[in-house]
């Protein structure tokens, strides 16, 4: 049974930093691309992040280019969402992807 679970989301601060971690499960990992996508309340599905399954290419939303850095590491089947300098337009619910199947999502709040 496939599963993606999302941690590390939470409360901060404008320009501060939270670590989003994504467990995979169920499926061989190593040969799925991957990626991160938000829903900011009221709001559709915004794509945020995508990274290849060998983890060599990765992309990004313009609107979090140069913040937030996505990488994977094929032996934990885990991936990441490193993500800096956050404001409050992050504020959401962060989900891990593979293809069809998405986590249970995880909420980041970016208030002061």
């Amino acid at each position: 049974q496939l599963q993606l679970v999302e941690s590390g989301g939470g409360l901060v601060r404008p320009g501060e930093s939270l670590r989003l971690s994504c467990v995979a499960s169920g499926f061989t990992f190593s040969l799925s691309d991957m990626n991160w996508v938000r829903q900011a309340p009221g709001k559709g599905l915004e794509g945020v992040a995508f990274i290849s399954s060998g983890g060599a290419y990765t992309s990004y939303a313009d609107s979090v280019k140069g913040r937030f850095t996505i990488s994977r590491d094929n032996v934990k089947n885990t991936m990441w969402l490193q993500m800096n300098n956050l404001k409050p337009e992050d504020t959401a619910t962060y989900y891990c992807n593979q293809g069809h199947n998405r986590g249970q999502g995880i909420r980041v709040t970016v208030s002061s």
